[in-house]
């Protein structure tokens, strides 16, 4: 028997999904037009003996949420629970504190994963590849190889390239140290609760040494890669599974419009029904004109598209308008935004170099010397955007009616 756990985070996090996280909790914001934690779902449910996934997090239970787990209950047939931290506890810490709900009907492994990734989620090959190596006790990582430069924003690992341990694990270090980074992928045997227990019982005899305590500093806030992994590191125990697939963090809104374009492109082959053709059922056409959209194009339900509009590289939401000969280009439109005729609404992609197979998108800070870093243009929920204006490289916040054009700005 298997289980998941899938790491949500809270409201405080996702600051740089700002200003989509107002309306929608980040792991529930649609990529690829379905919720970000739709996709890690529906891949733990393809294992034939999965038997329930649990959403870990400090969110407030709300509508949406629970909306969200009654519909993937019902749609992938698997019990999906959310359990909430009483604070932030880590990723280590959050799995420990719920260790009892996790190690109930006595999973022989369980998945643990970052909510912020996108992947094609090898899961059948972390297990058959956790049974060829090491024993019953041993925990894998899922790997994938970055260039050199940028292996420094992530988890280093360095491994035994025959036997495929990992013999050196560095977060995020200073300098150098491998080019095989952590995928926040992992596959955990309930052994792993005894090193996590011990580095809370340490927790907990530091802060006794403490004269005063800071309030934050739990014994339970345990964090994986820093006070799991680099310790053991060249045990035998932690092995690296190494994926030459797809996989992209999720940190912003502009890797959001990157991870749809390539869940979209997966599509043709697991959910071709997901794309837009001339179906019965599919969008409908009142008139006769030419719309371009594409490509990597995600349309909300209940979108309104005028004639001449052109759309590409960028996700549209529920209950937009965009009027006649309009123009979206790498973009994000909000819930139940208007952008009036001949308007032009651009932003500037953040991709990874193509001519590099090993570049990830990198992490860009907001401001840079300043200024506003160029990135894609968001539009908040619900922002009018006039007839004949050009915003260019912007983030607008809700409710905003515009009355002229705007560059590098956010606007308030």
């Amino acid at each position: 028997m298997l289980k998941a756990v899938i790491l949500i985070g809270g409201p405080q996090k996702g600051t740089r999904f700002r200003p989509l996280s107002f309306e929608v909790p980040k792991p529930l914001f649609p990529v690829a037009g379905v919720p970000m934690l739709q996709h890690h779902i529906e891949a733990c449910s393809k294992l034939p003996n999965m038997k329930e996934i649990l959403l870990i997090g400090f969110y407030q239970p709300n509508e949406e949420l629970n909306r969200f787990l009654s519909c993937t209950q019902q749609d992938y047939k698997i019990s999906v629970r959310y359990l909430q931290e009483y604070a932030a506890l880590g990723t280590g810490g959050g799995i420990y504190h719920f260790r009892d709900q996790i190690l109930s009907g006595s999973p022989e492994a369980f998945f643990v994963m970052n909510a912020d990734v996108c992947s094609e989620f090898p899961l059948p090959e972390m297990v058959d590849f956790q049974k060829e190596h090491g024993d019953a006790y041993s925990f894998v990582i899922l790997g994938t190889t970055a260039n050199r430069k940028q292996s420094l924003n992530y988890g280093c690992i360095v491994e035994n390239e025959q036997t495929d341990e990992v013999l050196h694990y560095v977060e995020k270090p200073s300098t150098f140290v491998s080019d095989i980074i952590n995928c926040g992928i992992y596959l955990f045997t309930p052994e792993i609760f005894q090193h996590i227990g011990a580095v809370f019982q340490k927790n907990q005899q530091d802060m006794l040494l403490e004269e005063q305590s800071n309030g934050w500093h739990r014994a339970e806030v345990i964090r994986l890669e820093q006070d799991i992994f680099t310790a053991l590191a060249g045990q035998g125990k932690l092995y690296v599974y190494k994926t030459d697939r797809f996989w992209s963090q999720i940190k912003s809104a502009g890797s959001a419009i990157y991870a749809s374009r390539l869940y979209l492109n997966q599509y043709h082959q697991t959910h071709p029904e997901r794309l837009a053709t001339n179906r019965e059922g599919g969008p409908k056409t009142r008139g006769k004109f030419l719309v371009e959209l594409g490509p990597n194009v995600s349309i909300g339900t209940g979108v309104t598209i005028g004639a001449g509009v052109r759309v590409r590289e960028s996700i549209i939401l529920h209950g937009a308008t965009l009027q006649d000969h309009s123009c979206v280009l790498n973009s994000i439109v909000g819930w139940g935004s208007t952008i009036g005729k001949w308007a032009r609404v651009e932003g500037t992609p953040s991709d990874p170099n193509p001519n590099d197979p090993y570049a990830k998108i990198d992490s860009e800070t907001l401001f840079r010397d300043g200024k506003l870093t160029p990135s894609i243009t968001i539009l908040g929920c619900n922002v009018n955007i006039p007839s004949e204006v050009i915003i260019l490289n912007s983030i607008v916040l809700p409710h905003k009616d515009l009355n002229r054009s705007f560059k590098n700005q956010i606007i308030l």
